[in-house]
């Protein structure tokens, strides 16, 4: 019976699911996933629903005949964790690519003894570390092509790695190996390319026995540290398509043998010690098309039959090259760039240079030619001209005004005649116009207000006559106008309060009349106004006192009346004489005759107000001596009593009333250096205060105030604090003053009522922060940075940029904050000395600086950032550019913001990953990065479908985690 029931209940019941029965390699594949972090779910497809990997599994390939895997390409997937061990049970892998992961730890040599099979083994851009397993060769006698190129191994290249049988393909460029450079790769004469770039290698010369490795197209030994000469062997390299050795201390002349390299097109040199000239025989590379020998010591002329062949590009730059330009240049058909700037020749250029070529790019100044622009400049459509700083290039310049594809226009420093031609308003793209010092004349037309994108305009030291043309306005983007020394008349026209980026106004000995207009006070970035040796008349305006002027000259004019008094001070003095009709304290007194009857009565009235004041401020001071006397607390018993107070602007308050305010209910912020106060004085006025203790602060939490670093040293402490009170931007924070006793340090800034940028980021506030607020507080970010760099003097680098030093105003106007780790950077040559210590926060430093500690300084500091996440600590830079290359840009945009501003957005963040290119002389300036924001506003789009394809500036992100820099600057 039960028996029967058993047996019903079998039939009965369902029959079971069908369960695939997953294969070897199957199973080898998931324990590999298993074993890697997969945030962006790139391995989601590898699931036990398909028996067999070979069905449509993300990376992997196999052999259609055997059905086994033997390629596995998992490249750019966001997979982090030490090297997968597992994969070697794949016995017919032969394809292995874990390319610009996070794959970390050492490279598990015993693990490799199972992958024999390998053929192709790239780990490029991945965090390995330790020693290269001196096993390889060994273990992967098959491998042909081998990457381990962006990771940190370190120490030498094993000898072993000369027993590679079959290898063609070497690549270990940009990692941490010191030891000698291996001249014993010369035996492994099968390799086609050779890639040692950007290693520490010791000092030593260029191989000779490199010459061995006659099968080798590819020759990359950028930054090894090669000193020494050029050795004749590279002769025997007939197959060598690309040769770089820049970035080196090579000396010595280039070898006639180079004249050998008959399949060579692109030769790197630039950046060493050669001297000499070049060598006669160039004529002899045929095939070349690029030749850079920029930045060396090389002399003499440059040879006809260089300038015969179908060169693309022609660099060479800053060297001692003389007598004139061969004329055969003018006949290459495939020219785009000319690069000649920084040498001594003369005479003219090719009358046909670039009309029947491609060339975008030329740059000739700092030369001695003359004559004039060459006509086959009308048909160039060139990205940049520049002839500066020649002198004796004389003659009309017609053929620039009109290029439409031009961005920088440089002819300044020779002797150009004619005038600015209405075809200027041609030049759409025009960013950058300087001219001046030439002989132009004749009026500046009004076609040069249709030049949206212009950020620069200098015209000084030449003959220019008329007005200055209204449609000027229009140019909202410009930051910089400079018209001084000409023959320029008439009035500053109106609407000029349009002019809002606008950072330097000079437009001193001319003949300008009329009065000085009351809306240059609306101007917010104004800081540099220059109007001396003019027919100015009337009053300064008051309105003048809301600009923040770090250097302002009215000298020489025809202005009288009251000087307002902000700029009524000692200081300012220079810039005011030579008006007989301005008065003030300064200037004597504004008296007039009705006035001069009852002097003597508002004289008596003010002694008595005088002597009032006197009474009143020293029965104060008595009643708070008294008062401190008996006052029990925390917040002044440790200060001492006599203070000094250094101010750098007008105070309504005295260091008393900022001492009445440090009481622990008023802290807002505590760290290592002491605490932060929110001290709201008397006079109605909010101020930020921080009291510094035991001279050496330490970081600051973001809490408002600004300032960190070493400060026991006091005559460094004064002098640091004296530079960044002189400082004048309205997108720096404002030191107001500081005051000092023998022990402790109070600086007082200006107070910003919405916090730090990290505070709304990281806050629930952060739905304030819309596209339009945090694309504002980057331009605002990046022009503070922009005047510490270039317009201070000297120079001030931050070291420390990042969001809790980034400081909001009520109208979330950002404010750059916390110059305790800045350095003003030395230009007579002892800022290394002042940059020799690590400062600022890990993470936010130049990575070069922070590992290696390179000689010299750079302005290029703040590039990349640490995340600390549920997957360890991560380069958001390296995470951001793998993302993108998986075209995931949703998983970098704040979902927050939407996707209107999409567009917009992939700019910037294009704009943030070329700041953070790897190699520093990439990074673009910070005036460069100020003009590539302002272009990347979706207001700023091109006018036709030709432009929208040129454009600089991509709509789309860019899909390779890097930028072109050419592209961009």
């Amino acid at each position: 019976m039960l028996f029967y029931l058993l047996s019903l209940f079998f039939f009965l019941s369902p029959s079971p699911q069908p369960v695939h029965s997953l294969n070897q390699e199957a199973q080898t594949l998931l324990r590999v996933k298993l074993a890697l972090s997969d945030p962006n779910r790139a391995l989601s497809t590898w699931t036990n629903r398909s028996d067999s990997p070979c069905n449509n599994w993300f990376g992997v390939e196999c052999d259609p005949t055997t059905r086994r895997v033997n390629s596995l390409d998992l490249s750019n997937s966001n997979l982090a964790g030490p090297f997968p061990s597992q994969l070697c049970n794949l016995t017919s892998l032969a394809h292995l690519s874990l390319s610009n992961n996070f794959i970390s730890a050492a490279l598990p040599a015993a693990a490799l003894r199972r992958c024999a099979a390998l053929r192709r083994l790239d780990l490029s851009e991945n965090l390995l570390v330790g020693p290269l397993p001196a096993a390889l060769p060994r273990l992967l006698p098959n491998l042909i092509h081998l990457d381990l190129s962006g990771n940190n191994f370190s120490g030498d290249v094993p000898p072993s790695f000369a027993a590679f049988p079959a290898l063609r393909r070497l690549s270990l460029v940009d990692n941490l190996l010191d030891g000698p450079l291996p001249a014993f790769l010369s035996n492994v004469t099968t390799l086609t390319q050779l890639n040692l770039s950007y290693n520490p290698f010791r000092l030593g010369e260029l191989p000779p026995e490199f010459g061995n490795l006659t099968n080798l197209r590819v020759m990359w030994l950028a930054g090894c540290n090669l000193v020494g000469s050029v050795p004749d062997s590279v002769s025997q390299l007939g197959n060598l398509v690309d040769l770089d050795l820049s970035n080196n201390g090579l000396t010595g002349r280039i070898p006639e043998a180079i004249a050998g390299l008959g399949s060579v097109v692109q030769i790197e040199l630039y950046n060493n010690s050669l001297d000499g000239e070049l060598p006669g025989n160039l004529a002899n590379l045929t095939k070349l098309r690029r030749f850079d020998v920029s930045s060396n010591r090389l002399v003499g002329r440059i040879p006809e039959g260089l300038c015969e062949l179908e060169l693309e590009s022609l660099n060479l730059y800053e060297n001692g090259f003389e007598g004139e330009l061969p004329g055969s240049i003018a006949r290459s058909r495939n020219l785009v760039e000319l690069r000649l700037f920084g040498n001594r020749l003369r005479g003219e250029l090719p009358s046909e240079l670039g009309r029947n070529s491609e060339l975008r790019m030329i740059d000739v100044s700092m030369n001695r030619f003359s004559g004039r622009i060459p006509g086959g400049l009308r048909v160039w459509e060139l990205g940049e001209v520049a002839v500066e700083e020649q002198f004796a290039f004389r003659g009309g310049s017609a053929g620039v005004w009109g290029l439409p594809r031009v961005y920088l226009l440089e002819l300044m420093g020779n002797e150009f005649t004619g005038g600015i031609s209405m075809e200027i308003g041609k030049a759409s793209n025009l960013s950058v116009l300087l001219i001046s010092n030439n002989k132009f004349s004749g009026r500046i037309p009004d076609e040069i207000g249709s030049l949206d994108a212009m950020v620069e305009f200098s015209a000084a030291d030449n003959r220019l006559t008329g007005s200055i043309p209204p449609a000027l306005v229009k140019l909202v983007q410009l930051g910089r106008l400079d018209l001084r020394r000409n023959k320029l008349s008439g009035e500053i026209p109106s609407g000029v309060r349009r002019l809002r980026n606008l950072n330097e106004l000079i437009l001193s000995d001319n003949e300008f009349t009329g009065g000085i207009p009351a809306e240059l006070g609306s101007l917010p970035a104004l800081n540099y106004l220059d109007l001396s040796n003019n027919q100015f008349s009337g009053e300064i305006p008051v309105e003048l006192q809301n600009l923040k002027l770090n250097q302002f000259n009215f000298s020489n004019n025809r202005l009288f009346g009251q000087v307002p008094p902000l700029y009524d001070v000692q200081v300012y003095r220079d810039s005011l004489v030579g008006n007989p009709g301005l008065c003030g304290n300064l200037l004597g007194p504004c008296s007039t005759r009705d006035e001069s009857k009852s002097w003597s009565y508002l004289w008596f009235l003010r002694s008595i107000f005088i002597l009032a004041a006197l009474v009143l401020v020293l029965g104060s001071l008595w009643f708070y001596l008294k008062y401190r006397s008996i006052k029990k607390g925390d917040c002044n018993n440790d200060l001492p009593s006599k203070w000094t107070l250094t101010s750098f602007h007008k105070l309504g308050f005295s260091e008393y009333d900022i001492l009445d305010c440090l009481d622990e209910d008023n802290v807002i912020g505590s760290g290592a250096s002491g605490k932060v106060y929110k001290a709201v004085l008397s006079n109605g006025e909010t101020v930020a205060v921080k009291k510094l203790k035991g001279g050496i602060p330490g970081k600051e939490d973001g809490n408002g105030v600004v300032e960190k670093g070493r400060v026991a040293d006091d005559d460094g402490f004064e002098a640091e604090v004296i530079t960044l009170g002189k400082i004048r931007h309205k997108n720096i924070v404002k030191l107001l003053c500081c005051c000092t006793t023998r022990d402790s340090k109070l600086l007082i800034y200006e107070y910003m009522p919405n916090g730090s940028l990290a505070d709304l980021l990281h806050s629930k506030k952060g739905g304030l922060l819309d596209w339009p607020t945090r694309y504002k507080i980057a331009v605002d970010a990046a022009e503070g940075l922009s005047y510490l760099h270039h317009d201070c003097v000297p120079p001030i680098v931050h070291r420390d940029v990042k969001s809790n030093n980034i400081l909001l105003d009520e109208e979330f106007g950002a404010k750059v904050a916390d110059f305790g780790v800045a350095k003003a950077v030395d230009q007579v040559g002892q800022g290394a000395k002042t940059m020799s210590v690590i400062a600022g926060s890990c993470g936010y430093i130049a990575p070069e600086r922070h590992i290696q500690l390179r000689r010299g300084n750079s302005r290029a500091c703040d590039r990349k950032a640490p995340d600390r996440s549920e997957y360890g600590e991560k380069d958001l830079v390296k995470w951001v550019s793998i993302t993108l290359n998986q075209k995931e840009i949703d998983h970098i945009i704040d979902p927050n913001l939407g996707s209107y501003h999409k567009e917009e957005i992939c700019k910037v963040l294009n704009i943030g990953l070329l700041c953070t290119n790897p190699v520093p002389t990439n990074r673009p300036s910070m005036r460069n990065v100020v003009k590539l924001l302002l272009e990347a506003h979706v207001e700023n789009k091109p006018k036709n479908a030709k432009d929208t394809k040129d454009s600089k500036l991509s709509s789309t992100c860019h899909q390779e985690g890097t930028l072109d820099q050419e592209s961009m600057v």
